[in-house]
């Protein structure tokens, strides 16, 4: 399967590397790419659980959208009268107004060249919204994702010092075109994995959380067959020790083998902390870690009828979080869903007539 063909087969049902449940799996039931690899322990070994007392007793749902820079492309080049007249955050704004929902957009610093020369970058984004970002920071917030979409697995190896710049080249174009406050701690990294040099680096800047993946570890022994789209050579250019691969089990067999890096939570840790408020903290970083991507459904791989169907089997569980990607709200990208938009506002009003609250995940902690 090309990445064209892995795309659209995404668009519903199939699983994304970037975004699918990364489930554990039973130990005797190993796919074939992992048989004879060794098995590794936990990676986040000095942990404990913990959990916000705030919460105790309540019900609530967050929601993030990875993958954005084309929205703050259109509204630069634009300029609507209004930072919600963009289409892309309208909706967002009525579901806002009408089911409280919160939200978190991580952002790339750069559009990339896979779809075009016509580049943009952050640091061309307009400030004339500012007052209206200042207004609206106590529900809306901004976040780091990765400079641009590709390369796959971008922080996987990343040294303190490349985590660190990418960081406040972001916080510092979003202070000037947002203003402050608008910059969230809670983070998904692009694709996911984070190396331990980058945890580090993110939780010296304020980052308190950060999303995590979860399994059985394997070590990676040079073998590339192991994993798809030449994913080996991402684990072994730079690589870092606690760089190893796992199986999730997913929609789209052909992406079950991934990479994984330090922010890696074993299935007994991730069993505690699953549709709740808890989370692993990591003692040796200082950084807390929840597994997002298995709360709730990721919007953009269901229709609404299976929106609708996997939520109602989680109603009661005290903490959902939902998540969906950029691109697919528009029409010349080739997944796009026409009813991108519907999907937010059922999201939105499932939840309100269930009796939870809207939260951002930086809250958790």
């Amino acid at each position: 399967m090309n990445r064209r063909d892995f795309l659209k087969a995404s668009s519903l049902g199939a699983l994304t590397m970037a975004s699918a449940p990364f489930a554990a799996g039973a130990k005797d039931d190993v796919p074939a790419f992992a048989k004879d690899a060794k098995r590794l322990g936990p990676v986040i070994k000095n942990a404990e659980i913990r959990s916000n007392p705030a919460f105790a007793g309540k019900k609530a749902a967050s929601f993030f959208i990875d993958d954005a820079i084309w929205f703050l492309r259109d509204l630069t080049r634009n300029r609507p009268k209004s930072l919600f007249d963009n289409p892309f955050l309208a909706p967002i704004r009525e579901c806002h107004d009408k089911y409280g929902l919160k939200l978190q957009i991580n952002l790339f610093y750069r559009t990339d060249f896979y779809y075009g020369m016509d580049e943009f970058t952050l640091a061309e984004v307009t400030d004339a919204y500012k007052g209206e970002w200042q207004a609206n920071k106590d529900w809306l917030k901004l976040g780091f994702h990765s400079l641009q979409e590709f390369p796959d697995y971008p922080w996987l190896n990343a040294s303190y010092a490349d985590v660190k710049k990418y960081y406040d080249m972001v916080y510092g174009e979003i202070a000037r075109f947002a203003g402050e406050g608008i910059f969230t701690s809670a983070l998904v990294p692009h694709w996911c994995p984070m190396s331990k040099e980058g945890c580090r680096a993110l939780k010296d800047n304020g980052i308190k959380i950060m999303e995590c993946s979860i399994g059985e570890r394997y070590y990676y022994d040079g073998d590339r067959t192991r994993l798809p789209y030449g994913h080996g050579m991402r684990i072994e250019q730079n690589r870092k020790p606690e760089t190893a691969f796992f199986w999730r089990d997913t929609r789209n067999k052909e992406i079950s083998a991934s990479a994984c890096a330090y922010n890696h939570i074993s299935p007994e840790q991730e069993a505690e902390t699953r549709n709740s408020f808890k989370y692993v903290y990591d003692k040796d970083t200082g950084m807390a870690f929840k597994h997002l991507f298995c709360d709730a459904p990721c919007l953009n791989l269901v229709d609404e009828k299976l929106l609708r169907e996997d939520t109602m089997k989680l109603l009661g569980r005290e903490y959902l979080v939902f998540s969906d990607h950029e691109q697919y709200f528009y029409k010349d990208y080739l997944a796009y869903q026409s009813d991108y938009a519907d999907k937010i506002r059922l999201m939105s009003k499932m939840m309100k007539e269930a009796g939870y609250e809207f939260i951002l995940v930086e809250n958790v902690v």
